[in-house]
């Protein structure tokens, strides 16, 4: 019988969870798969994903650097992965590749499902404004805040970044402005680290005034790299979160896509964060 192929790509990838959670999700639905990751080269985006294709692959996760990669390879795109321009999610089917963007709808879900915590009405502010900020600006913006600031080193990416946004804030009735990261005098309910300084060990990129006292603060990254963060946010009366959440519910979402089933995120979450913490 024939398995049925998946695989995570990107570069580096050896610390990728992915295919421990979809093994689960597979045990756990009754499904019959195989998921492996694929570290690629830098250059060997697209020969890699047709490689793949070539060998009976049905899907595959996308991951740094290479989601913006993704988007421009697809045949079919989703609205979120357009809006996004950058995607997270291959399907491969009849000849086409067909993409998605799972990761911002994989971010509401942990805060507002597994954290508790409503984003209606509140305030938040969004550090960065380049592929894992574009993956989850359209669905924050869904779920209904009052405003949200995209805070970036750049200003020019971050003015980008809310141009493209701003029909969805209008229809949500959400302010939505651009700054630098030390351009805004505000404090906010909820605060996201969508920046790579967790990956390299940087400073956390904001001042500690813009912490309501009490507020979320949510570092996309997981496991050693986002303890800093983490740090910082107690350490100024902040309620801490890594991004373990929000990497399993991306990967439901995706599981969802190609499986048509939607797998117990909640109850693998619980287990992953077991086995991290040995």
């Amino acid at each position: 019988m024939t398995t049925d192929l998946y695989c995570v790509m990107g570069h580096p990838v050896a610390h990728s969870r992915s295919p421990w959670i979809h093994a689960r999700f597979a045990e756990l639905t009754g499904q019959q798969l195989h998921y492996d990751k694929r570290e690629i080269p830098l250059d060997h985006f697209d020969r890699s994903v047709h490689d793949f294709v070539r060998e009976g692959g049905l899907g595959c996760n996308i991951t740094v650097p290479f989601k913006f990669e993704a988007a421009k390879l697809a045949t079919q795109t989703s609205a979120r992965g357009l809006l996004a321009q950058a995607c997270n999610v291959l399907s491969f089917k009849d000849g086409q590749i067909l993409a998605d963007n799972t990761d911002g709808i994989g971010l509401v879900d942990d805060i507002e499902r597994n954290a508790g915590l409503s984003l209606k009405g509140l305030h938040l502010l969004l550090i960065g404004a380049g592929g894992a900020a574009a993956g989850v600006l359209g669905p924050l913006l869904q779920a209904g805040p009052a405003h949200i600031s995209v805070a970036n080193r750049t200003l020019h990416k971050a003015t980008e970044l809310v141009a493209r946004h701003l029909p969805l804030a209008a229809q949500q009735s959400t302010t939505l402005e651009a700054h630098t990261l030390h351009g805004f005098d505000a404090s906010f309910d909820v605060i996201i680290n969508a920046t790579a300084t967790s990956l390299s060990g940087a400073a956390v990129p904001v001042a500690a005034r813009a912490l309501k006292p009490g507020a979320l603060a949510y570092d996309m990254m997981y496991g050693p790299g986002a303890q800093g963060f983490m740090d910082w946010a107690q350490a100024h009366g902040a309620l801490p979160r890594d991004g373990l959440g929000m990497l399993v519910e991306q990967a439901a979402e995706a599981f969802l896509i190609w499986r048509g089933v939607r797998p117990p995120s909640n109850q693998v979450l619980a287990e992953l964060r077991q086995v991290i913490q040995g």
